[in-house]
């Protein structure tokens, strides 16, 4: 599980640079969404319904990033609290593609058959 943990903490690291430039180009995405909004009945509610879900994508970048260095550090370390972490960090990273399907998806798996590996053998 040492590998996994390594990857975790790699995307990690990804999605905190995901998140960062997502803030540092607000201003931009906001000119540029706010460009698509000329012919719309009502602009500013478009737009704040805009900037709110930008936001939720900014916020489930650090979560994501913060779950995945905590459950990969746990898993490193052996505890079986990064299971959980590590679970829930890789449904959340399913909706950035195609990283986030390919080591999420990965973890699932491998949680789940490591899961049965250790229900059998004891």
């Amino acid at each position: 599980m040492r590998p996994l943990g390594i990857c975790w903490i790699l995307y990690s690291v990804y999605r905190i640079g995901m998140g960062v430039l997502a803030l540092v180009m607000i201003p931009t995405a906001t000119v540029m969404f706010g460009a698509l909004l000329t012919r719309v009945n009502d602009p500013f509610a478009m737009m704040s319904v805009f900037h709110a879900l930008y936001m939720c994508c900014i916020g489930l970048d650090f979560v994501c990033a913060a779950l995945g260095i905590l459950g990969a550090v746990a898993l490193i370390r052996g505890a079986n609290d990064g299971r959980l972490l590590l679970a829930a960090a890789s449904l959340f990273s399913l909706s950035d593609l195609p990283i986030g399907v390919a080591i999420g998806v990965y973890t699932l798996i491998a949680l789940a058959t490591s899961r049965q590996a250790v229900r059998t053998a004891s």
